[in-house]
């Protein structure tokens, strides 16, 4: 699997304070994924994009909310979601604080 095929599986790190605190207390970092993403697939490009060593993958669809958008009605897109459970002592440093 060579790196454009990579970033194309993990589309962006999905950041909210659940994910801030599943991060903080379970080692686990958050990541919306390709609708087509299999587990194997997110583990491999994980592993290789941040070069950690990712011990499980839970990953699970996100139905997009019906909105009303003045008078119209319209819904968000449907994603995947992927959270990743690294090796202790392992991080991501998503380019947060400096």
């Amino acid at each position: 699997m060579d790196i454009s095929n990579l970033s194309k599986i993990i589309i962006m790190p999905h950041v909210s304070e659940k994910s801030v605190m599943i991060a903080d207390n379970f080692k686990q970092q958050t990541f919306k994924v390709a609708a087509n993403a299999t587990k194997k697939d997110v583990k491999e490009a994980i592993e290789k994009l941040f070069d950690v060593d990712v011990i499980n993958v839970n990953i699970l669809s996100v139905s997009g909310k019906k909105k009303v958008f003045g008078r119209a009605i319209g819904k968000r897109k449907n994603y995947k979601k992927a959270y990743v459970t690294l090796k202790d002592g392992q991080d991501i440093d998503l380019g947060g604080e400096s």
